[in-house]
């Protein structure tokens, strides 16, 4: 009885039909899923593109990271031993005169994958002399790739702390604590400039703080030191390497520091004592 009593029940109160979603809202969701696709695909480096996008890209200063998905397109085909790359290399070379630093930095790291092209090893030398110093420090790396030992001064540089200087008058409103880690970018202070407007200062490379010279409150003026950035490990292992192949009898002293200091880890140390003695067999070779 039971059994039949509820076969009725369930005869005389169907279940209701799912409802299918509208056509606006399936385009909808679709919008979510294809647009986001279409904006990440458009600005992914590893895209492929046309020698006339190349082209194109290189020379659109208003978009910076066209330059940069062409400069990584470039760089790919140098790996590969494309020789029709080459007709891009005075388009790279030009680069070396773009406004936007990262743009500089990035051709200056290009550059280094052709050790060949005399265009590149002139442009690279005339990086040394950029404003920015992670500019700088791309065009010593890669100049050791060429076998030129101009940028020795800048490889010692990446050993050593970096003096940041105050770009504007003012006073300190908010530093960074000693200490601290920070990016290239990374707010590293806050000035409160003479028409009492706050601008940011910030770090042009990646390291820590180490000693401050400014405290929060202190007037400041346009050249003066705020702190000092100690490299990170990254930078210091990447001159060391290039220092191998470069550096002389002259740089030994700034190596073994760091091979016998306490402010490195073990693997750092044991790296600086490679370098010094790659330095000090080709020394050897020389007074031969």
């Amino acid at each position: 009885m039971n059994g039949s009593g509820n076969s009725h029940e369930a005869a005389s109160h169907p279940r209701p039909k799912p409802r299918r979603a509208s056509l606006p809202l399936i385009i909808l969701a679709a919008l979510f899923i294809i647009v986001p696709f279409l904006t990440w695909y458009g600005t992914w480096f590893g895209r492929d593109i046309s020698d006339e996008e190349i082209a194109t890209y290189l020379a659109d200063e208003k978009n910076p990271r066209h330059i940069q998905h062409a400069l990584s397109r470039v760089e790919e085909r140098i790996e590969r031993g494309d020789p029709t790359v080459t007709k891009f290399y005075p388009q790279i070379a030009a680069l070396t005169k773009s406004p936007t630093a990262e743009i500089r930095k990035t051709a200056a790291w290009v550059m280094g994958q052709d050790n060949k092209s005399e265009d590149f090893h002139q442009a690279l030398l005339t990086l040394l002399n950029d404003a920015e110093p992670l500019v700088r420090r791309n065009a010593a790396l890669q100049l050791v790739r060429f076998g030129d030992a101009s940028g020795r001064p800048e490889l010692r540089a990446m050993l050593q702390p970096f003096e940041t200087k105050s770009p504007i008058a003012g006073s300190v409103v908010s530093l960074l604590s000693q200490g601290s880690k920070i990016k290239a970018g990374g707010l590293l202070a806050r000035i409160r400039d003479p028409s009492n407007v706050v601008q940011e200062f910030r770090s042009p490379l990646d390291g820590s703080i180490g000693t401050l010279s400014v405290k929060e409150g202190e007037s400041v003026v346009v050249g003066q030191t705020i702190a000092w950035v100690i490299p990170d490990r990254a930078t210091m292992s990447d001159a060391l390497q290039a220092l191998a192949y470069v550096g002389t009898k002259e740089d030994l002293p700034l190596i073994e520091t760091l091979s016998q200091g306490s402010a490195v880890d073990d693997e750092l140390k044991q790296h600086a004592r490679l370098t010094a003695k790659a330095i000090g067999s080709r020394a050897g070779k020389v007074d031969k």
